[in-house]
């Protein structure tokens, strides 16, 4: 079972010119005595005199007003994608609508190193460069002499790509519609666990906000490494009836989280994760990212650099939309 939630949005509409022309006149018919031919007279036959009448002239129209269209992605935009896995591709393949004149790089390609990329970047005539995952951000903010926007990127702080030059892309799907969409399939859940990282207060704070809106209690846990993530979740597990699985590599792994999940399925608890690959191993719904919204977000920020707004655009641009895939 899946879905797409679309949080609303406003749009306006030009408005349309009336034109107006105005026509007047004044004539009348006399019979002449030949009834097949018959000709417009300028005057009546009594009084002999014409009637003066006045001209009427029509009144000039007003030039239209024309809202001037949103400016299209013209200038050469560089796409470069960590790799070719399907998760960066979706977001590259959506992004091709945005632009007019784009060019796709994959660092995964060995022919293909960052740094001959991001120079071969830096010698075209490209307007920016968008960043698709860990890797090219980092390539891409460390050496690019465009704008940079980055997406696909969990811990974006510890890796510093933040600059007076760069901006970033949500990773993960609006916190408030995830908790909407899993209530909406639990609406019993009361107690819901979040294992993370260091250095993500805000998300924290949005998943707070959330729960406070959804009558949920969440139990945060910061962890340092995949075997304390681990240690953690056991001592949870009897207190929790579901579990809030975030992207964040610095303290998960494969192995780490195969075990989680079979602790979930013995003890009951439901765990819901940011990829529908995890559904294959047990997770109980994925609430993950939609790659046209990802495009659109990164899109909506290159209109801005196009524009000299670069310094008034956030340091991340949230998301909007959630997929909702459920584990029958």
């Amino acid at each position: 079972m899946q879905w797409n939630c679309r949080l609303p949005g406003i749009a306006a509409r030009a408005g349309i010119l009336v034109w107006v022309l105005i026509l007047a006149g004044c004539t009348a018919w006399t019979p002449e005595p030949e009834p097949e031919q018959a000709a417009i007279e300028t005057a009546p036959s009594a009084p002999p005199a014409a009637e003066s009448k006045p001209e009427i002239v029509p009144e000039a129209e007003p030039e239209p007003a024309i809202k001037p269209p949103t400016p299209p992605l013209a200038p050469p935009i560089a796409i470069v994608l960590t790799s070719s896995q399907p998760a960066y591709l979706d977001v590259a393949s959506e992004l091709a609508g945005h632009f007019e004149n784009h060019t796709v790089y994959d660092l995964s390609q060995e022919s293909l190193p960052p740094v001959a990329v991001l120079r071969s970047i830096n010698d075209s005539d490209s307007m920016a460069v968008v960043a698709i995952g860990l890797r090219a951000a980092k390539s891409a903010v460390s050496m690019s002499e465009s704008p940079v926007v980055f997406g696909q990127v969990f811990n974006y702080q510890q890796h510093e790509l933040l600059s007076a030059n760069s901006r970033g892309v949500a990773a993960v799907a609006p916190m408030d519609a995830q908790l909407a969409a899993w209530k909406q399939i639990s609406p019993d859940l009361t107690r819901i666990g979040i294992i993370i990282g260091e250095g993500h207060d805000d998300l924290l704070q949005a998943a707070q906000l959330a729960a406070q809106k959804h009558g949920v209690e969440l139990d945060v846990r910061v962890a340092h490494s995949d075997q304390e993530t681990l240690y953690l979740f056991r001592r949870m597990l009897v207190n929790i009836d579901g579990f809030w699985l975030l992207p964040d590599n610095r303290v998960l792994s494969t192995r780490v989280l195969t075990e989680m999940l079979a602790e979930s399925r013995r003890h009951n608890v439901a765990v819901a994760v940011p990829n529908e690959a995890m559904l294959q191993i047990g997770a109980a719904v994925a609430i993950s990212t939609v790659a046209a919204d990802i495009a659109k977000g990164i899109a909506g920020v290159l209109r801005r650099i196009q524009a000299g707004e670069l310094d008034q655009v956030p340091p991340i641009t949230e998301l909007t939309e959630v997929r909702v895939t459920v584990n029958e």
